[in-house]
């Protein structure tokens, strides 16, 4: 059990002092009788409150946002039908008015008292949180102690990003009604923020006194402007050394060659790490963030290759969270840029049996017709269906030891000679090396090293950000339509 804040008590935490102004007018008239108006008296004069949602608006860090929370003390935060038009009506505010929203649900679920007229309150509490979300608005949740039944089931489970309470009890169905049912109790340990966390489930449990700062950096991400940006200068393009394939195949595979994470602790700025799918898996082959290169700011799908020698190769798991990144760029009008650095996907049974193959094709499907500006950048390795499902892009750009291939130089060998002795022979003859893909019009542009990115990591990292914020900023400055014609255009005429 935590210890539990009140629903004021929260939002006065989180915003600034002073700023907040509740939107609440009276509740609704609902049918109340007897001991349930008895209830609903006794919740009012114990809480201060006369429902158990509060709404309104304040500043967080100086920046105005809407608010939702419930008050767990009010018959335990449930939701019934007064409830529910108070929540959708400020919901809908938040829209009206262009603002964030921060929702901080703690309910035991529908209000049982009103049955099933209060149960299907949630459906139209839904329909507002997807308006909201489809005007291009952030969705922040906060997951309190505890949330469960159908405000879990509804716009708690819909945010952007996902926060959880620690130690908070966060599940579909109550451990006492759980027990009711079936009599035995719910296994211990699953329906807490931790584990749901370590299930890809929630971004983050964090404590309320962390939120302010972690919403604040969200939404520096979601809220920056998309016009007007400043610009950078465009980075000379050097000319680049005719080096064999098989020497970019080797330097690219160096332990010290810097990678995705190192590139955004260098280079970027206002870092959000999520976590997971959001549907109960992760894979620490991918990293999925929002973040700013300088002005520009962007969903991040980064492979991580150090996590990948340590975990194993990426799964189709992988694959499922970048597509959730794909969807949160595409709600959101966000850039999205896909970093590629990767031996190549899982191969094994497991990943046979959770569709490897279909989950190449419905990332590639996604990345050629999601509407928001893609940029991909070939950071090192690039093996096989794993790299390939992240390179449909606006502007493709290639680090120059980087590489791109059906399979390594190695497995084509062995394919081709029955030997892996003649992987550089291969290398060379398949195009793999950057030059040979900027020829071929599969990239646009080409990163020096210096001359090798592993004995100049930060210098490599800082070079390359500015490549991407010039490249950022073109892209929001396209116009959408020519700009998507543009990408379905470049991959109909490859090999032509």
């Amino acid at each position: 059990m935590t210890n539990r804040r009140g629903a004021l008590e929260l939002v006065d935490l989180v915003l600034d002092n002073g700023s907040f102004a509740r939107w609440d007018s009276a509740p609704i008239d609902v049918r109340a009788e007897g001991r349930y108006a008895e209830e609903l008296a006794a919740a009012r004069e114990r809480t201060g409150l006369d429902e158990a949602v509060i709404t309104g608006e304040g500043r967080l860090r100086g920046r105005r946002v809407a608010v939702a929370a419930c008050e767990f003390g009010f018959l335990g935060g449930s939701i019934g039908v007064a409830a529910a038009e108070r929540l959708t009506a400020g919901i809908e505010r938040a829209t009206a008015e262009g603002l964030p929203l921060l929702a901080a649900p703690v309910s035991g679920g529908t209000r049982m008292q009103e049955g099933t007229l209060a149960f299907v309150q949630m459906l139209k509490i839904t329909a507002a949180v997807s308006a909201h979300k489809s005007a291009g608005l952030p969705f922040l949740v906060y997951l309190r102690d505890p949330t469960t039944g159908g405000v879990l089931a509804s716009w708690g489970s819909l945010g952007h990003v996902t926060v959880g309470e620690p130690g908070a009890l966060i599940g579909f169905l109550g451990p006492r009604v759980y027990q009711a049912l079936y009599d035995q109790p719910f296994p211990e340990g699953v329906q807490v923020a931790e584990n749901l966390y370590a299930h890809g489930l929630l971004d983050a449990v964090l404590p309320p006194e962390q939120l302010a700062e972690i919403a604040d950096r969200a939404l520096t991400v979601l809220m920056a402007p998309r016009e007007g940006l400043p610009q950078v200068p465009e980075l000379p393009k050097e000319p680049l050394a005719d080096i064999p394939a098989w020497e970019s195949v080797t330097r690219s595979r160096r332990p010290e060659r810097p990678g995705v994470r190192q590139l955004l602790r260098v280079a970027a700025s206002d870092i959000i790490t999520l976590n997971g799918t959001g549907e109960g898996e992760r894979d620490p082959g991918l990293l999925l963030a929002l973040a700013r290169f300088g002005g520009a700011p962007c969903v991040v799908l980064g492979q991580d290759r150090r996590n990948q020698e340590l975990a194993g190769p990426m799964g189709p798991g992988a694959l499922r969270e970048a597509r959730r990144g794909m969807r949160l760029a595409d709600e959101l009008g966000l850039p999205l840029v896909s970093i590629i650095d990767t031996p190549g996907a899982a191969l094994s049974k497991a990943a046979e049996e959770r569709g490897m193959a279909a989950e190449i094709a419905r990332s590639l499907a996604e990345l050629i017709g999601l509407r928001a500006p893609t940029l991909c950048l070939l950071l090192g390795e690039g093996t096989g269906g794993g790299a390939l499902a992240l390179v449909p892009a606006d502007r493709v750009l290639a680090a120059q030891h980087a590489w791109l291939s059906p399979l390594p130089p190695e497995g084509a060998s062995a394919i081709m000679y029955r030997t892996t002795e003649r992987a550089a022979e291969i290398a060379a003859e398949q195009g793999v090396r950057s030059l040979d893909l900027l020829r071929d019009g599969i990239v646009d542009r080409i990163i020096a090293e210096h001359d090798d990115a592993a004995d100049e990591p930060d210098e490599f990292c800082r070079r390359t950000a500015q490549v991407l914020q010039y490249e950022l900023v073109r892209l929001l400055e396209a116009d959408p339509a020519v700009r998507r014609a543009g990408r379905l255009k470049r991959y109909r005429r490859l090999g032509r």
